[in-house]
């Protein structure tokens, strides 16, 4: 007799890999023979699947159609399952799965429309937490200002494009034909900063030299290390900015690793 383990792992490969065999054997003939009965679940499951990635993607479904989404989420379900209960985080990988989708090659931004629909819907869901206070900050003493490491609130990322995926994905989602057909798909890269506030999901353009201060920040590095990074950014500015706009949440003096890996190029 199998054990519950062996089970269990051959009711994963029928349902994600349609391969029945010992799952079918367990399964009782009761007017409805066991393959139907596998089918019946393995087809809710892609379905679920599918429908969560059209809910965290809505750019792109509209940009390509239900049947063309349908598809290609179905395809990226059976091969990439859920890591957690929570479909809401489901989804992460579908941008670099439509970087390689070869059926979506000639929409060379989609795979970066997606990674602004799943930054969004990271902002979405992400926890709350409180802003970073100036009276906080000013507790550092001045020798240490440049080894300040920041931490950057639950819903905020940055995303960089070579297309004006920002305009592409309001166009998409407003229904705006106009808009979409004044886009000048080479217009050059866009530097992207996503954040949930009280009442909606922002997204904001900043110049190359402004978001590659922000990215490094964001990402943790020494302020120092940053404005390395970025020299030209108006760093005092930037860092009023993004306190006012409550990106920021905590901060922590940078240790002799951080001060190792501060000397990384931001992408």
């Amino acid at each position: 007799m199998p054990s519950m383990r062996d089970v269990q792992q051959a009711m994963r490969r029928s349902l994600l890999e349609d391969v029945d065999g010992l799952a079918a054997d367990q399964i009782v003939d009761a007017g409805l023979a066991p393959a139907q009965r596998l089918s019946i679940y393995r087809n809710t499951i892609v379905a679920t699947l599918a429908n969560a990635l059209r809910l965290s993607f809505p750019a792109v479904h509209r940009l390509v159609g239900a049947d063309f989404f349908e598809g290609a989420a179905q395809i990226f379900a059976r091969d990439q399952t859920p890591h957690c209960a929570d479909l809401n985080a489901y989804g992460v990988e579908f941008p670099d799965f439509l970087h390689r989708f070869e059926p979506a090659a000639s929409l060379a931004y989609l795979a970066d429309v997606a990674r602004l629909d799943w930054a969004v819907n990271r902002a979405m869901h992400a926890p709350d937490a409180d802003r970073l206070t100036m009276e906080r900050l000013a507790t550092v003493a001045p020798a240490d200002h440049d080894q300040v490491c920041f931490v950057a609130h639950p819903s905020v990322s940055t995303l960089r494009s070579d297309f004006p995926v920002d305009t592409i994905w309001r166009a998409v989602l407003q229904q705006d034909e106009a808009a979409m057909a004044a886009i000048d798909l080479g217009s050059g890269p866009v530097c992207l900063v996503v954040q949930r506030t009280a009442d909606r999901v922002d997204v904001v353009r900043l110049d190359g030299c402004a978001w590659r201060f922000t990215a490094a920040l964001f990402d943790g590095r020494p302020i120092g290390a940053a404005l390395g990074s970025a020299a030209g950014a108006d760093a005092p500015a930037l860092l009023a900015q993004h306190l006012s706009a409550g990106r920021l949440v905590a901060f922590r003096l940078a240790s002799e690793a951080d001060k190792r890996c501060g000397t990384r190029e931001t992408p």
